[in-house]
C-alpha cells in the first residue's frame, strides 16, 4: 500500500496516496461542522451554524477536530482498515512549532496506530514539486504567507519569514470593500469567497491599479438568494493588498519585495540561485493577473538579481501551485519510506515523540 500524504491547510485539507504525478485525491475543507453528539437533541438547528476550525493561521489548534477529521480521511476516504494502517507524511508549514511536531507524532501513532510517518517543510515540498532542490518559495494560504529560501533541500531560516496574512485577510477586505459600495446587501463570508475566486485579480502594475480606482466598469452578479450585487474597481483591491500591504492597514513593504529583503540574508554567492529558481504557490496565488504582476514588480525591485518564476514541468497536473507540497510530499514519500528513513513505530516506542525532530527535517 502506497503512503499516504497529508497537507492540513487553514481552509482546505489536501490528501491521497503518493502518487507523484497526478492531484491529491481529496480536496476538503479543513472547517467542519458541529453535530449533536447524541440523539437526545431533537433540534439540531442551533449547532447547523457552529463550525470548528482545526486549523488557524496554518498551524493546528483543534486537535480533538483534527483526529475526528484525520480519522474521516484516513478510514471513509481512503479506504485505510483498522488494524492495517500504512505509512503517513505530513507537509509541515514554515515555522512550525516543536510542541505542534511532536504533538502530531504522538496523534499519529497512539491513536491511528500508523506503522511509518515523516513530516518535511512545505518550502522544500513545493520546490521538488517543480523539480528544483535549490530555490525560493513565496506561499500563500488562506491563513498565512511564507517567504522561504532554500539549499540542497534545506530551509534556510535566518532568511525565511511567515507572515500573518492571507487568503482569510483578503476576504474580509473584499468583504469589507463590496458592502461601502453594497451597502443595502446582506453578504455571507461564504458568498464573498465565491465572488473572490471569480471576481478578485491583480492590476498590471501601480499606475494601472491607479486608473481602475478612477474609471471601472461595474459587472452585476446575482446571489443564490436572488439579491444583485455590483463589482467595479473592488476586485482589484483585494491583488493590490499583496503588492500595497498598507491596503490592509499594515505598515509593510510589498510581496516581490519583502522576498528581496528576505534573501539579502543568504550569502551573496546563493542570490542568484534562489531569487532565479523561485515559486508561488498556495490558493491566493492563483488569482487572475498574480504572476504576471509579480514579474512587473519583479523586473522594478531594489536587487541586482530579479527573481524568476519557474513554471511546473508539463506532466505535472493542472493548477500545480493549489497543491504543490502536497505533489512534493507524494515526491518525497517515494524516496523516504522504501529507504527507510522515517520514523518507525519502534523509533516511536524507543524515544517518544521527540525523536521526530531527529528524523524529520
Amino acid at each position: 500500500m502506497e503512503a499516504v500524504v497529508i497537507d492540513a491547510g487553514t481552509k482546505l485539507l489536501k490528501a491521497g496516496f503518493a502518487v507523484p504525478d497526478q492531484p491529491p485525491s481529496m480536496i476538503i475543507p479543513t472547517q467542519m461542522k458541529q453535530v449533536p453528539e447524541d440523539e437526545s437533541v431533537t433540534d439540531a438547528s442551533f449547532l447547523e451554524n457552529v463550525t470548528v476550525d482545526p486549523v488557524v493561521r496554518g498551524f493546528i489548534r483543534d486537535w480533538d477536530a483534527m483526529e475526528d477529521l484525520l480519522s474521516h480521511v484516513l478510514y471513509t476516504g481512503l479506504g485505510w482498515e483498522i488494524g492495517n494502517e500504512g505509512q503517513i507524511l505530513f507537509t509541515d508549514p514554515l515555522a512550525t512549532p516543536k510542541a505542534v511536531r511532536e504533538q502530531l507524532v504522538q496523534l499519529m501513532f497512539e491513536r491511528f496506530n500508523i506503522s511509518g510517518f515523516y513530516a518535511s517543510e512545505q518550502a522544500v515540498l513545493s520546490l521538488y514539486a517543480v523539480g528544483r532542490i535549490s530555490g525560493c518559495t513565496v506561499d500563500i494560504g488562506h491563513g498565512k504567507m511564507d517567504i522561504a529560501s532554500v539549499i540542497e533541500g534545506a530551509v534556510q531560516h535566518i532568511s525565511s519569514r511567515r507572515f500573518e496574512i492571507g487568503g482569510l485577510d483578503l476576504t474580509n477586505l473584499f468583504a469589507k470593500e463590496l458592502g461601502k459600495s453594497n451597502p443595502h446587501v446582506n453578504l455571507t463570508t461564504s458568498d464573498v469567497e465565491k465572488l473572490k475566486e471569480v471576481y478578485a485579480c491583480c492590476a498590471e502594475d501601480d499606475a494601472a491599479y491607479g486608473k481602475v480606482q478612477k474609471a471601472c466598469p461595474e459587472e452585476h452578479h446575482t446571489l443564490p438568494d436572488g439579491q444583485v450585487i455590483k463589482i467595479g474597481k473592488e476586485r482589484y483591491t483585494v491583488g493590490e493588498a499583496l503588492f500595497q500591504p498598507s491596503i490592509l492597514g499594515q505598515e509593510a513593504h510589498g510581496i516581490v519585495e519583502q522576498l528581496v529583503r528576505c534573501i539579502s540574508t543568504v550569502s551573496t554567492e546563493n542570490h542568484r540561485q534562489l531569487l532565479e529558481n523561485t515559486v508561488v504557490c498556495g490558493g491566493t496565488a492563483s488569482m487572475t493577473g498574480f504572476e504576471d504582476r509579480f514579474q512587473k514588480e519583479a523586473s522594478l525591485c531594489s536587487s541586482a538579481i530579479r527573481p524568476c518564476l519557474v513554471k511546473p514541468p508539463d506532466y505535472m497536473p493542472e493548477k500545480l501551485g493549489s497543491f504543490s507540497a502536497w505533489v512534493g510530499g507524494a515526491i518525497l514519500a517515494k524516496v523516504v519510506f522504501p529507504q527507510n528513513q522515517h520514523v518507525t513505530k519502534a523509533d516511536y516506542d524507543e524515544t517518544g515523540p521527540s525523536i521526530v525532530h531527529r528524523k524529520c527535517f
